[in-house]
């Protein structure tokens, strides 16, 4: 049995159509704008590899400074600039423990955020 042909998707319907309950069950699900704005903003922070990195590097606990540095292959400077676009965006928590500051994920849901990216990346054949 030989599989289905892919429909080609357009960017348009083929005539005008209107959906009258999709459209409302749609509009209804939006939350506020300033709502949408920060989930944006923190999708962004999100998206940069190195941050992707680090926080990927805080899923398995906290770590220092010099060791998120270490991991994510750039200067503790850097990492320290990075940490507090994390932190303003409430994605870390940190504390300190003498000199030292360690990093850690905020909470659940970022660590389900970034469970749920990589493992949608991985479905990508040739990247698990």
């Amino acid at each position: 049995m030989s599989a289905p042909a892919p429909v080609a998707l357009d960017a348009t319907c083929a005539e005008d159509c209107l959906h009258p309950d999709a459209v409302a069950r749609a509009q209804a699900a939006q939350p506020p704008a300033a709502c949408v704005e920060e989930a944006s903003a923190l999708l962004k922070a999100v998206a940069d590899p190195t941050r992707l990195r680090l926080l990927t590097a805080l899923s398995t606990g906290e770590l220092c400074v010099h060791d998120l540095a270490l991991v994510a292959g750039i200067s503790e400077s850097a990492t320290s600039h990075q940490l507090r676009l994390l932190r303003d965006h409430r994605l870390v928590t940190a504390h300190r423990d003498g000199r030292t500051v360690f990093y850690r994920l905020a909470d659940q849901h970022v660590t389900l955020l970034l469970t749920n990216a990589i493992e949608h990346a991985r479905e990508r054949p040739g990247l698990r």
